[in-house]
């Protein structure tokens, strides 16, 4: 199933995607879900929820995908965890004059919450930067609540995956050794365009991963050429933090980021980005400028 999170008329909804039509789960389902967090009470609740909302895949539309403002599927997670390094393509390529090795263990940032973003909404590009960079990547959102979780149980606490951008201001990122700054700009997490839940994909290590700026292809991969699996990386998560449902999770990016082209391709206002992969649909974005204008208020 997909399931995403979208805006009509001032209401912030969850949905059942089917096709172009979205049934609409949060009256569907009544008081079921909060008006604040209905998603992650979707995914909290899904055992008992999954049955009524499987019932409901033939049900005629309230609304059309073109007609609403899709937000991100969760749109308000508790946490956000990125890995880095993730692809051996991407470790082995020539970021900006820095040659480099496979990590000797699992290289975690964060990407905090003004950065979560729609799937089709604009990124914005900061002022005090131009190098703003982009990152194809899978997205995995965690289903329920766990801690110390075996590398061969992993698959059990995933609801399911998204398409991810996991925007990088490159000067920034490379300050310092800890890269939270220069990966939580505003707007620099978009993902979407809806939760395929889990029991939709056979193997998520066998997805083709693309990524076009302005109709030029970047980025081509695999999620099978991951250097740490899905099931890794929430094995190693979970021995220090617990994780939450609605927890979401990126899970690294391949070669062909900008900053890997001499001379480098950062973003620029009016650029596209389109995010596609396998089986769980295509995110897009135009970038524009930060306003001049914006300050405090």
């Amino acid at each position: 199933m997909h399931l995403c999170t979208y805006e009509l008329d001032g209401q912030t909804q969850v949905g059942l995607v089917h096709g172009s039509g979205i049934v609409n789960l949060s009256e569907a389902l009544g008081d079921a879900l909060s008006a604040h967090q209905p998603m992650i009470d979707l995914i909290t609740r899904w055992p008992e929820l999954r049955g009524r909302v499987a019932d409901l895949i033939d049900a005629p539309a309230q609304a059309q995908i073109e007609h609403v403002h899709l937000l991100a599927p969760v749109p308000r997670p508790g946490k956000t965890l990125a890995i880095g390094l993730n692809y051996l393509d991407h470790v082995q390529e020539n970021i900006m004059g820095e040659r480099r090795a496979v990590p000797e263990h699992q290289v975690w940032f964060t990407k905090l919450a003004n950065a979560i973003n729609g799937p089709f909404d604009e990124i914005v590009l900061p002022r005090i930067s131009s190098m703003t960079d982009y990152e194809a990547e899978m997205v995995a959102i965690i289903g329920q609540r766990c801690r110390h979780v075996p590398r061969d149980k992993a698959r059990e606490v995933v609801f399911g995956y998204c398409v991810g951008n996991d925007v990088s201001v490159r000067d920034i990122q490379k300050r310092t050794s800890q890269w939270t700054l220069g990966k939580s700009f505003d707007t620099h997490a978009p993902f979407g365009p809806w939760i395929t839940t889990a029991d939709e994909l056979d193997d998520p290590h066998a997805l083709d991963v693309r990524c076009w700026v302005n109709g030029e292809l970047r980025q081509s991969s695999n999620t099978r050429l991951m250097i740490h699996n899905i099931w890794d990386q929430i094995a190693q998560l979970s021995q220090v933090m617990t994780l939450e449902p609605g927890d979401v999770i990126f899970t690294g990016t391949c070669s062909g980021v900008g900053s890997a082209f001499d001379p480098p391709k950062f973003l620029k206002h009016g650029d596209t980005v389109r995010v596609e992969i396998e089986g769980l649909g295509a995110i897009v974005a135009r970038c524009v400028d930060e306003d001049e204008g914006a300050a405090l208020g």
